[in-house]
């Protein structure tokens, strides 16, 4: 059996939400950051990053979203969010890589500024800067990123969830997606799907 390891409201969401999509029994496991959790000695042997989301699988652990939410869509073909074929799968995966390595990182410049910079004035002017960089990653992603009505076209995929936090992201650093008629028409259309919906809920952010 699966099991994620979370903290509310953070990027596990997407990983959350495709497990429920599967319909397969997994387990959760929260690991609150508020506390310091995700820095325990008992977390960290299972992830040395001390990072979240985690999937433990049973043949190894999983970090990093793109590969845990490809993973859950690998090895759940009966579902089919997993794009058919070499280029289509490569999209997904460049999609993911920019939500992760670009729009979360902008994101995460307003809260964990300590990553990148020791001096005061520096963390302030990196989190000062995320509303702009987030409205550039909006702006991305409503002309490049969208095919509509779902991440890569007509299937719901993989990618989606993923693609669902850019709308949390915007809206906590006040970023209104009406200019994104494409990115606000997917963020309505996963809030209509029973699993966010569940997980929404149990993070505590419905």
């Amino acid at each position: 059996m699966l099991k994620l390891y979370y903290s509310k409201g953070s990027s596990a969401v997407a990983a959350h939400i495709l497990l429920e999509e599967i319909g397969a029994p997994y387990e959760t496991k929260e690991i609150p950051i508020a506390k310091g959790a995700h820095l325990s000695p008992d977390f960290l042997r299972i992830n040395p990053k001390g990072r979240v989301p985690v999937l433990e699988t049973p043949d190894g652990v999983l970090t990093e979203n793109p590969a845990i939410l490809e993973y859950i869509a690998a090895i759940n073909p009966d579902v089919k969010l997993l794009p058919e074929g070499a280029f289509a799968q490569g999209e997904a995966r460049a999609l993911c890589a920019y939500l992760c390595a670009t729009a979360h990182v902008a994101f995460a410049h307003k809260q964990r500024g300590a990553r990148w910079a020791d001096d005061d004035s520096a963390i302030h002017a990196m989190a000062a800067k995320v509303p702009q960089n987030l409205a550039e990653c909006a702006e991305f992603l409503e002309k490049h990123g969208i095919k509509g009505p779902w991440a890569l076209g007509s299937e719901f995929s993989f990618v989606d969830p993923y693609l669902f936090l850019m709308g949390r992201w915007a809206g906590m650093n006040n970023v209104p997606l009406d200019g994104y008629p494409k990115l606000a028409a997917h963020q309505s259309a996963m809030r209509d799907r029973a699993s966010t919906q569940t997980v929404l809920e149990r993070h505590g952010l419905a």
